[in-house]
């Protein structure tokens, strides 16, 4: 490791950190210690106006692009050289923890404030970036802001996107975007020479070994769907079985023919319905209409596949009563990441004298869509009994700290290559 990587590594600050953790988890606070923060609301926009107040105390300069990701940027020696960047997301679940997400762009911040007290230079620029609407929440997909930025998906197939209150993103977005108009706008596909998200592990792997670190080698692949089931409103108490158009009955029937279609017994596979929304939503009115989401996940390339080529045909088998229509919302397939970028991160924790573990992430992240474009890899710290979407979520100060010294010295080599 290079000298002055150690140094800035050891001027990572973990109170500072730790208080910009519970600073930002009073926006959008819920009971239980949790966070609803969702994605271009207003607390997203009070979270973003404080991540510049703090990046406003350097002499760090900030741009916005056309979907809301926000850059915070230090310079290199060398200004026309391509940046390397850090970040993840701001936004969170409706019920939420303090430190998904948020930890990534808080750490990448706490790597710049440390290279800027070490005195470091690094012929790159280092970028941190808080990625507009990670977690898909209000507005589906997922991972939006870095698909949009890197090319995956025009900005104007998201636009007329709706939340669950009819508001379309398009207008959500320019709200945003008013909020910080000093600002400067940045293209999207704009060059970056690498990019390395810290985010807590989501899982309880780290925790059980007694690792602080996790060199994650890579993301598995998902398929999202919504899945539309169109039936007839009648009386709960009068209308015959026989006679009805229950889309509530027909959603399960499906429901529960996908869960046998992804049964494993290795318990690899992932499915989730975690989303539905039903009408009348009366509890004496058969169901004219349900909408509910799908999620499948798995490492291997071929197995998510075929697991999501079946949804479709699978649906239409399984509705006996209703019309149906199946609408595919997300498909990334398993990413691998770059050898070199774990391989640094890997050699600062050793040096540093941290355990570490190579592992895979179950969850997704905008690192996913940053590995099509430039040399990407992902750093995890410990979370409590693994837990995260959920306002038990939590992790203790010194592995936050720990991470953030890893993406310090990592960042730094990748800037100097």
């Amino acid at each position: 490791m290079r000298e002055d990587a150690r140094d800035a590594a050891g001027r990572v600050d973990e109170q500072r950190l730790w208080q910009r953790h519970a600073e930002m988890a009073q926006i959008g606070a819920i009971p239980g210690n949790g966070v609803n923060r969702a994605a271009l609301s207003q607390e997203d926009i009070a979270a973003r106006k404080l991540l510049l107040s703090w990046a406003a105390r350097r002499t760090f300069t900030v741009s916005v692009d056309g979907i809301g990701n926000l850059f915070v940027r230090r310079a290199g020696t060398d200004a026309n050289a391509a940046p390397v960047m850090t970040g993840s997301h701001m936004d969170s679940q409706p019920r939420g923890g303090r430190f998904d997400g948020i930890y990534g762009v808080l750490a990448g911040l706490e790597a710049l404030e440390a290279m800027h007290e070490a005195g470091v230079t690094t012929r790159r620029p280092v970028e941190v970036v808080a990625w507009t609407n990670e977690e898909g929440g209000r507005f589906a997909p997922c991972t939006m802001g870095s698909m949009v930025f890197t090319g995956a998906r025009p900005l104007a197939d998201v636009l007329d996107i709706t939340d669950n209150e009819g508001i379309r993103l398009r207008d959500a977005l320019a709200d945003t975007l008013a909020a910080t108009p000093h600002a400067a706008r940045r293209d999207f596909r704009s060059p970056a020479a690498g990019y390395i998200e810290a985010h807590i592990e989501q899982g309880p792997l780290l925790e059980n070994a007694r690792k602080t670190i996790g060199v994650v080698t890579g993301i598995q692949g998902l398929r999202w769907f919504n899945i539309e089931v169109f039936g007839k409103t009648d009386h709960a108490g009068t209308t015959p079985l026989a006679l009805r158009k229950d889309a509530m009955r027909d959603a399960i029937a499906i429901i529960n023919a996908l869960a046998e279609l992804t049964h494993d017994t290795q318990d690899i596979t992932r499915f989730t319905v975690g989303r539905m929304l039903v009408t009348p939503n009366s509890p004496n009115s058969v169901a004219s209409h349900v909408l509910f989401s799908v999620d499948i996940r798995h490492p291997n390339p071929q197995t998510i596949a075929r697991l999501g080529d079946a949804v479709a045909p699978l649906a239409r088998k399984a509705a006996k009563f209703c019309g149906l229509k199946v609408t595919p919302t997300l498909r990334d397939d398993p990413c691998v990441f770059n050898v070199p970028v774990t391989d640094a991160i890997e050699d600062a924790a050793q040096t540093l004298g941290l355990p570490h573990l190579r592992l895979p992430s179950g969850a997704s992240h905008d690192a996913m869509y940053m590995a099509r474009m430039c040399p990407t890899a992902m750093i995890f710290v410990p979370c409590e009994k693994g837990i995260s979407h959920n306002e038990a979520e939590n992790a203790a100060p010194a592995d936050l700290a720990a991470g953030a010294r890893v993406l310090t010295a990592a960042l730094i080599e990748l800037a100097n290559r």
